[in-house]
């Protein structure tokens, strides 16, 4: 979503004939409950945020997959699965960065994280890429905890996402603590500690998401209040965030807006804009290695890789 230079981890052996060999790629925190050293974690972020450019994304400067994608494509240049081209028109007006106001958010966390019970069928085909839905202990949400992981587990299997048929062939499967080791976690955060991890104050001061290694970030103060360009449609907004992060996950860097008045590709950064003079000079702050030109051009808020749904055609 909003992630400035997320850390990236070493490629790493794959070998798609057995899914048990991927407990030697990825890392593993045991079950239940347990801990991330996050000063490390900011520690990695601030030296990625001098060197490191976005990986995968089209038309950015990189191009090496990321994340469970490290070591699947060792000989491409492409993401593992790319969202399709958008075409549906709008009016649409320039949003801000700024963390709306609303509602309470959990403000601290403690640091450790819990598996989320529950599992899912496996969604879409090709290759399999299993994930946890994690919460930090002491975070609490007023329509209760198991709600995000249900909208979470929702998401990723709606046939708008990534799993999408025309987006380049994988499979997604929910697992809990007792299941298989996971190939990504997907975890709600508390604002302070999202902020640690994320880099805030490391020239830009904005609330956001990110992904680091196979972790996805999602912070609560975003989870709660959403973001300007989606004019308080928080469950859209939702969507969206999980949508985008675990696009890193599967290789996409940042992209812009690519006409006016279209809906904007997943991987734009809409919590901050979907106007791409906002998100230039965003980028001229801390640059993400990803040319976005200061062309006037706005996108319409979209929270899907594949918003047409599962058989239509792209728009022409």
């Amino acid at each position: 979503m909003a992630s400035w230079h997320p850390a990236e981890s070493e490629g790493r052996e794959h070998d798609s004939e057995s899914r048990g060999r991927r407990k030697g790629r990825l890392s593993r925190y045991g079950r239940g409950v347990y801990a991330i050293p996050l000063l490390l974690a900011v520690s990695v972020l601030a030296a990625f945020q001098v060197t490191e450019t976005p990986r995968g994304d089209a038309g950015t400067a990189g191009t090496e997959p990321s994340g469970a994608a490290a070591g699947r494509t060792e000989t491409s240049t492409l993401p593992v699965v790319t969202e399709a081209p958008k075409g549906k028109s709008y009016d649409a007006e320039l949003f801000s960065a700024e963390l709306p106001p609303g509602a309470p958010i959990p403000k601290n966390g403690a640091g450790t994280f819990t598996v989320l019970p529950g599992t899912s069928p496996r969604v879409g085909s090709g290759e399999l890429y299993r994930y946890t839905v994690e919460l930090e202990d002491g975070v609490t949400l007023t329509e209760g905890n198991d709600s995000f992981a249900r909208l979470v587990q929702q998401t990723l299997s709606d046939s708008r996402s990534w799993t999408n048929p025309r987006g380049g062939g994988i499979s997604l499967q929910r697992v809990d603590a007792e299941g298989p080791s996971p190939d990504f976690r997907v975890t709600l955060v508390s604002q302070n500690t999202a902020r640690e991890v994320c880099g805030y104050g490391n020239g830009l001061p904005y609330d956001s998401s990110c992904r680091i290694d196979e972790r996805v970030y999602i912070s609560a103060a975003r989870w709660v209040r959403g973001a300007v360009a989606f004019d308080g449609d928080i469950g859209t907004y939702r969507r969206y965030v999980i949508n985008h992060e675990v696009g890193h996950v599967l290789g996409n860097g940042h992209t812009a807006c690519p006409a006016q008045g279209v809906l904007a590709p997943v991987m734009v950064q809409q919590t901050f804009s979907v106007a791409n003079n906002e998100l230039h000079r965003l980028n001229e702050r801390v640059s993400q290695g990803t040319d976005i030109p200061a062309n006037g051009l706005v996108c319409k808020p979209n929270a899907w890789p594949f918003p047409l749904g599962e058989h239509a055609e792209p728009p022409k």
